[in-house]
């Protein structure tokens, strides 16, 4: 029997410019006497945590600064960030302000300061065991700083498992925060290399949500059994394609000129609503091609990042396979591939094949905004191809959501053909 139920779920939203002025009441709101803010030391230095801090100290809550997240965390990172939590608490809720860096490290130091075990324990399987919380969370208060990543609406948290050179996470209902504020003003500093990297992981998550397998086509599943990622569904594809139009108009004006405040806004909004579509719906092939293309860097690292050590942002990773992976996704349903090539152009494309209209839209988005010219570009060759295959192949929880089946020889094609995306 297939399903016939498909679920929803989103945190509560405060948007606009100045959201983040009123934390404070609301933590207040929720009872909340002692809190910890987690952010990391880039978005520390702009002072927006430290004003942040103030504004929450002034309704009488304790606040505490962690500030050493690291950008694309590890389990490393995250424990480290788990036992700084520890030591200092108890805490009634937590203040997550950064990135989707910051917001899942503090998803990660909520669930393991409420209940007992080991970052191992919630991993997804078949990295982790995939434990679910036996005890309630903490109240999250998600602020994010870049407008991409989705994490202020989502049940999910991203990080690499240095041992086993391999990008998964935790996915559970009580993960999603409490409260999403999107303030506008807050991503001003964001420098034009990491505004275009999270603006494609934008698009991704909205065109993955759009383009998801359908949760009529899902064996129907016990109450117990439901999951976050339903696939498509008629009020995730509601937030998806609202998204695809926001982001559309904003994301190439955002990054040529970060202080164009109406680009900013639409941008947050188009983040946050693409969030409300995948959190749901889910994601899939360029997600789950993403994990080991960020998992197994060696020695690139992209500009207007912090230095130190070789990295991919997400956003970057997922979009390198994306314009070969909705081509092979097109015959699931050109419709609706289409419709979404439509939405990022206007319907003014000049390609004749309907099979290479949304590749050709997202290639030629990638390309206007400066990313990398395929895996190559970043220091990847064929002869990583089967490594690349093996650490998506680990990504079952996305490759179940995608519209078509994709074998081991799908997967390496993917892959290879994404080496290079234009000349």
């Amino acid at each position: 029997m297939t399903e016939t139920v498909f679920t929803y779920g989103a945190p509560a939203l405060k948007f606009g410019a100045g959201a983040s002025d009123e934390i404070g009441f609301d933590l207040s709101g929720l009872g909340a006497r002692r809190v910890l803010l987690v952010t990391d030391a880039g978005v520390a230095a702009t002072g927006a945590p430290d004003r942040i801090a103030e504004g929450i100290r002034g309704y009488g809550i304790e606040v505490a600064v962690f500030d050493r997240v690291r950008v694309e965390p590890t389990d490393e990172s995250m424990r480290y960030a788990v036992e700084a939590a520890r030591a200092g608490g108890p805490w009634d809720a937590f203040v997550a302000v950064g990135g989707g860096s910051s917001i899942d490290t503090a998803k990660a130091v909520n669930l393991l300061t409420t209940n007992p075990g080991d970052l191992m324990d919630y991993l997804n399987p078949p990295v982790g065991a995939g434990r679910a919380p036996a005890e309630p969370l903490r109240p999250l208060v998600a602020v994010p700083t870049t407008t991409g990543t989705g994490a202020e609406s989502t049940t999910v948290c991203v990080l690499d498992v240095l041992a086993l050179k391999v990008k998964t996470g935790i996915s559970h209902a009580r993960l999603r925060p409490t409260l999403a504020v999107v303030d506008p003003l807050l991503t001003l500093t964001q420098p034009p290399e990491v505004t275009a990297a999270t603006g494609l992981d934008i698009l991704c998550h909205a065109l993955e949500s759009w383009t998801a397998r359908p949760y009529t086509t899902f064996e129907r599943k016990l109450p117990q059994q439901r999951v976050p990622y339903c696939g498509a569904n008629p009020v995730a594809d509601m937030w998806a394609e609202r998204a695809l139009r926001l982001l559309a108009g904003s994301l190439r004006a955002a990054v040529r000129d970060g202080t164009d405040l109406a680009a900013r806004t639409d941008l947050a909004m188009a983040a946050t609503f693409a969030g409300m579509g995948f959190g749901n719906a889910g994601v899939h092939l360029p997600h789950a091609g993403a994990y080991p293309i960020a998992g197994l860097v060696r020695d690139f690292h992209p500009a207007g990042y912090p230095d130190g050590e070789p990295l991919v942002p997400h956003g970057m990773a997922v979009a390198l396979t994306a314009p070969e992976a909705f081509r092979f996704t097109f015959p699931a349903d050109p419709g609706r591939h289409l419709a979404a090539a439509d939405m990022l152009q206007s319907g003014q494309s000049t390609v004749d094949d309907p099979a290479e209209r949304l590749p050709h839209a997202v290639t030629a988005l990638m390309r206007d905004i400066g990313l990398p010219n395929g895996l190559s570009a970043i220091g990847y060759t064929s002869a990583d191809t089967g490594d690349l295959v093996a650490g998506a192949l680990k990504q079952q929880r996305l490759l179940a959501v995608a519209p078509r089946e994709a074998t081991e020889d799908d997967l390496a094609r993917i892959f290879e053909r994404s080496m290079e995306l234009w000349w």
